[in-house]
């Protein structure tokens, strides 16, 4: 009986977030077969020498020219006859970054880097389309017990793309002012002096994360239920 040869491999599944785009995922253009042209999510093999977060770090900057601060451990995925090259295992992270702060270049085995809206995604290579659906899942459950938005938002936001935020994440319509209530209740925002007009009405106010007090709840874990 011949010795099985399985490889590992690394997938990142980056959400962004813009007022005007919405809730998106960073996707590569595959340059080389198997699956040449199409979408998917980037990744690669770990080299010999490297470590896991080392290996998604790499295979991102290489294949999108960008560098996520966090990157969580989503799940292994390793079905047979996943990849039609090998037998191939992947662990699959996951990260939240604000898209407008990142310039896209693609390189080594990707033609193209784009950000899609989650909800006009293009069939995925491989797997990538389970492995998405899992990461869209543990997002979701993770709003609930975890505050999000200081990797999403801007420095400086007005509530309302926080209430956007949340309601795009979840799929539904939230009531603005019992989750407003609720959320300052946290005590990790600040209201700022400034002001920003959002069409008719007065212009509302600016708000900003307070780093320390945003870290020390995220470190303690929450149960939002909104």
């Amino acid at each position: 009986m011949s010795k099985p040869t399985i490889r590992l491999s690394v997938d990142a599944v980056v959400f962004g977030y813009d007022s005007k785009h919405g809730l998106s995922v960073l996707l590569i253009k595959r340059k080389y077969d198997p699956f040449q042209g199409q979408w998917a999510i980037p990744g690669g093999l770990v080299l010999e020498n490297e470590s896991l977060e080392n290996a998604v770090e790499r295979e991102l900057q290489e294949e999108t020219g960008i560098h996520v601060n966090y990157l969580e451990q989503l799940y292994t995925f390793g079905k047979p006859g996943r990849d039609p090259r090998n037998r191939v295992v992947t662990v699959a992270y996951y990260g939240l970054v604000n898209q407008g702060n990142f310039e896209l270049y693609a390189d080594t085995d990707a033609e193209e880097a784009q950000w899609f809206n989650v909800a006009e995604l293009p069939k995925l290579a491989f797997d990538h389309d389970a492995i998405l659906d899992v990461a869209i899942e543990r997002l979701k459950g993770k709003i609930s017990y975890e505050p999000i938005g200081f990797e999403l938002l801007g420095e400086k936001f007005p509530f309302s793309e926080l209430h956007k935020l949340y309601e795009t994440v979840y799929g539904m319509s939230i009531d603005r002012r019992n989750f407003k209530k609720k959320f300052l209740q946290l005590n990790i925002l600040e209201e700022l002096d400034e002001k920003v007009s959002q069409g008719k009405g007065r212009p509302g106010s600016l708000f900003r994360f307070n780093q320390k007090k945003y870290f020390d709840l995220k470190k303690q874990g929450m149960n939002f239920d909104i």
